[in-house]
């Protein structure tokens, strides 16, 4: 018998919906600037590497369960298609039962720019439409200084962020981006942090 060898089919990155409500969009410009250093011959290969895992949902849509920084980033960058992994198919499911679901297993995050949760009814149908949500901007690149390490938790990054909403005024975040990550890092290494995923502050 002769080997099949898989294909992958493109999708319009376009045509992705989300299952969060916001992103950094000092992340996604982060984003942008990496898929920018690609040279012209490794893009195919960069996106091979990075394909975006969807659920296939209601009415044959794919929602995206991570990478959404990323799949804005090419929206902007105006990359046309993308290679997805499908983790489940619930394409069976009512679109009020799908959410429920898909909230239970932790792969959808209704939260808004505030920290406020809205419901599923709000969550975007679009990448392009995601508010930006400086704290979580602010959690990754806390991340990246070293305040924290990388976790499994589902959505760590935003629950590092709301921990730093409630600490640090968004204005402050704003207006002086370096100086909040200065004192996000104090507040990453202190007890009051030691319950959030990937802490790795100093123990007694």
């Amino acid at each position: 018998m002769p080997t099949r060898e898989p294909r992958l089919r493109p999708i319009p990155v376009r045509d992705l919906r989300p299952t969060q409500m916001t992103v950094g969009y000092r992340e996604v410009m982060q984003k942008r600037r990496q898929w920018r250093e690609q040279a012209e011959a490794a893009a195919g290969k960069f996106l091979g590497e990075h394909m975006i895992p969807v659920l296939l949902g209601p009415k044959e849509r794919r929602y995206v369960i991570d990478h959404h920084h990323l799949a804005r980033a090419l929206i902007e960058e105006g990359v046309s298609d993308v290679l997805t992994t499908v983790v489940a198919d619930l394409r069976h499911l009512k679109r009020d039962e799908f959410w429920t679901y898909v909230d239970n297993k932790s792969w959808c995050h209704p939260y808004d720019e505030t920290g406020v949760r809205r419901p599923f009814a709000d969550i975007p149908n679009r990448i392009a439409d995601l508010a930006d949500d400086p704290f979580r901007s602010l959690a990754g690149e806390l991340r990246r200084a070293g305040g924290y390490a990388k976790d499994t938790a589902p959505f760590a990054e935003f629950i590092w962020a709301d921990f730093l909403r409630r600490r640090i005024k968004t204005r402050a975040v704003v207006d002086s981006f370096e100086t909040a990550i200065a004192r996000a890092l104090v507040l990453a290494k202190s007890d009051d942090a030691a319950h959030l995923p990937g802490w790795c502050g100093p123990h007694a």
